[in-house]
Parts: C-alpha cells; structure tokens; sequence
C-alpha cells in the first residue's frame, strides 16, 4: 500500500528510511509543542494554564492536519507547524489589540484567530490560481540559489543558539554559540553565566559529540547516521546530567500529566472566531495586519520550499521551481485548521532539512511525523524526555549540508553574488526566511536596474522588491 501510494521505489527509498526520516523530523520539531505555547502565552501570564493547555493541543492537531495533508495531496517529507516568527509576531499583536481595545487576553487571542483564518483562506485561494507559483518564477536565480546555503546558515544559527539555551536563575538566558564560543575567556564565561555555566558546557558538548557522531556515520555510510547521532548524543547527555547535576532525566515521566487537556481546547480555541473584535480593531488596522501576516509567512513558506526542493526533485534542469502547486495548497489547508483548532500561523518548517537528510523523500516521511505530533496529545512527556542539544546536533549537522549548495553559486559575477552575501548575513541573524529573501531581490533589481538590464526584469520581480521596500521602510 506504501509502496503504490507513495511512489517510494520511485522517488529511490523505501518504508524503513522514511519512517526513521519522519521521528527524526519529530525530534528537531518537537520544542515546538512547548514553545509555541509559552511564546504565544507569554509562559502562562497571560491566558494562565488553561489558554497554554488549549494551544498546546491545537499545536499537535492543527501540525497533524498540515503534515497529513502534504503527505496526502502533495507526498512531500515536509513538516508543518506554526513557526517562530509567526508565534512571536502573533503574541506581540494580542498583546497590542487587548491594551488598545481593553479586551482581555484571551479575547484578543480569539480575534487575531480570524486574521490567520482569512490569511489561510487567501493562500488557498492564491493556490487554486497559481498566484504564488508566480511569485516563486519572479524570484531571479541568484536569489533562489541563495536561499538553502541562508537556510543552512540559519539552521547552524538555530542549533547552537536557540534550540538549546539555558534559563539562568535570575532570568536570563545563554547560549552556546554567543555565550561560550563568543566569550573571550572561559573564566569570563563562567563569571557571567554563574549558576547556568555548567548547563551551558554540557549543551556544548552534546552538541558536538551528536554532530561528529553523526558526521561521521555519515561518512561510513550508514543510513540512519542521524537518528543515531541524536540517540547517543542523549543517553551521553542523560548520563552527565545525573552525574553533574543529580537529576533523573527521566522524572518528567513521572511527575507530568498524561492525560490530554481537551476541555480547555473546546471552551478556549477550538472554533473560537472573535469576530466582533475585529470591528472593535477597525478595518484599517484589520487590513494593515492582514497583509503584514501574509506578506511575512508567504515568503517564509516559500523560502523553506526553496531551500529543500533541489533535495526531493522540484527543480528542473533550469534551475526552475516545478510542483509548488500541491505543498503550498497544503500549508495553506494546514494554515486554516491551525486558525480553527488555535494557533497561530502554519509554515514549512527549515527542520524539514533535517528528514531530509536522513533520507526522507516522500509524503510517508511527513505522515509519519504527523502521526507523532498527533500522539503528542496523550505521550507528550516522552516528546519533553528527549534534550534539546541532542535535536541541535542534527540541525547543524544539516545546516552544513545546505551551506554546501553554495558551489551552486558564481562567486566570479560580484553582481550576482552580492545579494548572496545579504542574504548569507541577514538570515541568521534577523531569524526571518522572507526578510531575507526580501534584501535579496532589493539588491538584486537594484544592482541589475543601474547595469543596464532593467527590461529584463519581469515586472512581478519589481513589485516584490516595492513591498518589501515599504514593509522594511514605511509600514509601522
């Protein structure tokens, strides 16, 4: 049935490494089951426990959507779920709409619902009449082969910094690649860090012991190099932390609820549309967000397709884009239910990279890591078990392979190469796939439009670099 369905003889795989590519997925995602939640509640000030429990679910439910989708009606190892960047912006806009309204946290959150729930209905929409397959031929070639080595810079970026930080008692929070490697010494490290310090250098180890495991199997060939990296870069992390810090790794086991929070997703989030709230907004500031939204996670999506599409057979031998169509359709499905169940908005996640890399071809890859997000709702302290420098071993491990994509690029055309560069720099560190993407076509048509080539410019590519010249200069 696998076989037929999937095409996996096809596509040069088979079940076995699909289903290993689909828990390795899981296991680089899976922070976000926590994250997404603290993010979007501020760690339970606002909202309390109940508003957490309930985006918790809509979390598993509404990425289980997503990835089941892709796997069906696109058969792509992509993963699906709501991003960093959306979260983030998602939080800071209900906590702007209840303190210019008065309306309450959690009615706030209800309304900024309905703007993902028309984001998504447009996507569809742009999908069914091929308006984003466009936009993806608009984005000139210098660009688009850019974006994988940015994703990879950025993935390397995530593995040593935010996937696996550590929360100081007094607050505040370090992490390996700007705290340790970027402190002058480590005695100075140590002063500044205080009580986090050791964590800190346990991370640091992990991650290098997961990614030269994982290298290195690699290397040998074997095929499931990095769920193996991940698996004993966690016992070697379990084992230190009992001995370093005399904690049971596995106490989370004991002391969590098993028991999914389904109450407070029905009485909270689940087809919870405030639409009076947004005539409370105005149709102004209903509009304003509502393109920001798009504009923002269009290109995020697209980005991550970009940066992937050469591993699993979407580019053609001109360098172009081919069978964008279904993926995008199905984010955009995943965009919606994530609106009705109660989180914020569904993107295709750059972890993706990370199945991809062991092996994932197919949609059997996604449904498989759906199937555990989904089981998350009922076996999440076993998901919380496994350590986060662990999954960062395979994120640098992956973002390596992507920066090696830069061979693909003419370093010899300094015109070409520059919005490279950008992009290379701006990733990373802005953290936003779209933004860069952004600063890649601005400089890309400036640069070509003063050669002399500004005929040869499509128009949608002009347009593209006016939105983002008003989005990064004029919109406030």
């Amino acid at each position: 049935m696998f076989e037929k369905f999937f095409k996996l003889s096809e596509n040069r795989t088979n079940k076995r490494t699909e289903i290993t590519a689909g828990i390795t997925s899981f296991m680089t995602v899976s922070y976000i089951l926590a994250l997404a939640p603290n993010i979007l509640t501020n760690f339970k000030t606002e909202g309390g426990q109940e508003l957490w429990n309930a985006i918790f679910m809509a979390t598993c439910i509404a990425s289980a959507i997503g990835m089941i989708c892709v796997a069906l009606i696109a058969n792509k190892p992509f993963i699906i779920g709501p991003g960093m960047g959306p979260n983030t912006f998602f939080a800071f806009v209900c906590a702007n709409i209840a303190a210019m309204t008065g309306m309450s946290y959690i009615e706030s959150y209800q309304t900024v619902l309905c703007i993902v729930l028309f984001e998504g209905i447009i996507f569809i929409i742009f999908s069914v009449l091929s308006v984003r397959d466009k936009i993806l031929d608009a984005i000139p070639l210098p660009v688009r082969t850019a974006i994988a080595p940015a994703i990879g810079m950025m993935l390397i970026n995530i593995g040593l910094g935010s996937n696996c930080g550590v929360r100081a008692e007094d607050g505040r929070t370090f992490y390996v690649l700007r705290d340790f490697f970027g402190s002058l010494t480590p005695s100075f490290a140590k002063a500044n860090m205080g009580d986090a310090y050791a964590s800190v250098v346990l991370n640091c180890i992990v991650v290098l012991v997961g990614f030269f495991v994982i290298l290195i199997l690699s290397l040998k060939g074997f095929k499931f190099s990095v769920i193996a990296g991940i698996l004993v870069s966690s016992v070697f992390y379990w084992i230190m932390e009992f001995i370093m810090f005399r904690r049971n790794p596995f106490e989370v086991l004991f002391t969590s609820s098993w028991k999914p929070p389904v109450k407070d997703l029905v009485d909270i989030t689940l087809f919870k549309f405030n639409f009076h709230g947004l005539m409370q907004i105005g149709w102004l500031s209903f509009i304003t967000l509502l393109i920001t939204f798009c504009l923002m996670d269009m290109f995020s999506i697209i980005g991550t397709l970009v940066g992937v599409a050469d591993k699993v057979g979407m580019i053609d031998s001109n360098g172009k884009m081919k069978d964008t169509g279904r993926p995008l359709l199905a984010n955009s499905i995943g965009i919606v239910s994530g609106a009705a169940s109660g989180t914020s908005t569904l993107v295709t996640f750059v972890e993706s990279a990370a199945g991809i890399g062991a092996g994932g071809r197919t949609g059997l890859t996604s449904l498989t890591t759906g199937i555990i997000m989904l089981m998350c709702m009922f076996i999440s302290p076993i998901a919380a078990v496994i350590p986060a420098p662990a999954t960062s071993a395979a994120l640098v491990y992956t973002g390596v392979l992507m920066v090696s994509d830069l061979r693909r690029i003419n370093f010899a055309d300094i015109a070409s190469f520059v919005p490279t560069a950008l992009m290379l720099l701006a990733m990373p560190v802005s953290g936003s796939i779209g933004d860069a993407i952004g600063l890649g076509m601005i400089s890309f048509t400036i640069i070509q439009t003063f050669l002399g080539n500004a005929k040869k410019i499509s128009i949608i590519t002009y347009v593209i670099s006016a939105i983002f010249l008003i989005k990064f200069f004029l919109i406030v």
